[in-house]
């Protein structure tokens, strides 16, 4: 159990539906074990078996008393067409337990289940305060930041979304499209991209708790 387990957590980014695969055998060998549903729920998560995640995630959530993976139990929502679902896990008690990481990525997806419905501007606004300020960088900042962009852009307002491009290309080494997004402003390109969390790496991580916007 524990080797595939190990071999879940090394596929994860490079073959999620590999680690699918280790994580479901070690779970056929210790399923009662709630860093084994985890393990599941996150690489079902991560290959795009958001029902099968939402159920695996939920079990996590019984048996460890964890709300950790909310943002991800949001994300799933979304992926499942249900971004009103997201929004309600969003808004409910659970979401007041997540350290300020765990808000911050809740608050992306959130953000990105206004956008799904067509509130661009909810989206910006949700996505406005003080964990914007340039001169507090976290973990978590570049993902906010380039969030925050593409609700501008999405909102209509590019020329906005410029400047917030440009400090994420300054901050991620070249981790996400930023510099190409920043290129594509100047250049008049401009399009209403719909953002995926789940595909902007920030500090070595590109998923929440580990999201989509």
């Amino acid at each position: 159990m524990a080797r595939h387990l190990l071999a879940a957590g090394e596929l994860l980014d490079a073959d999620a539906d590999l680690a699918y695969r280790h994580a479901v055998v070690a779970r056929r060998l210790a399923g009662r074990v709630g860093v084994v549903r985890e393990a599941v729920g996150v690489a079902a998560y991560a290959a795009g078996r958001f029902a099968e995640a939402l159920a695996e995630l939920r079990a996590t959530r019984r048996i460890t008393g964890s709300v950790e993976h909310l943002p991800l139990l949001a994300d799933a929502e979304r992926g499942l067409g249900r971004p009103d679902r997201a929004l309600a896990l969003a808004a409910g008690a659970e979401a007041r337990r997540l350290d300020r990481a765990g808000q911050v990525e809740l608050r992306i997806v959130a953000a990105g289940a206004r956008r799904d419905l067509g509130q661009y501007a909810a989206a910006v606004v949700l996505l406005q305060g003080p964990d914007l300020d340039p001169a507090r960088v976290e973990g978590w900042t570049p993902r906010l930041w380039y969030a925050y962009a593409d609700a501008l852009v999405a909102a209509g307002r590019p020329p906005d979304a410029v400047g917030w491009f440009e400090r994420v290309a300054d901050l991620d080494d070249g981790q996400t499209d930023a510099a190409e997004r920043v290129a594509g402003l100047a250049g008049g390109a401009v399009g209403l991209s719909i953002l995926d969390v789940t595909e902007l790496p920030a500090e070595g991580s590109d998923r929440p708790g580990g999201v989509s916007g």
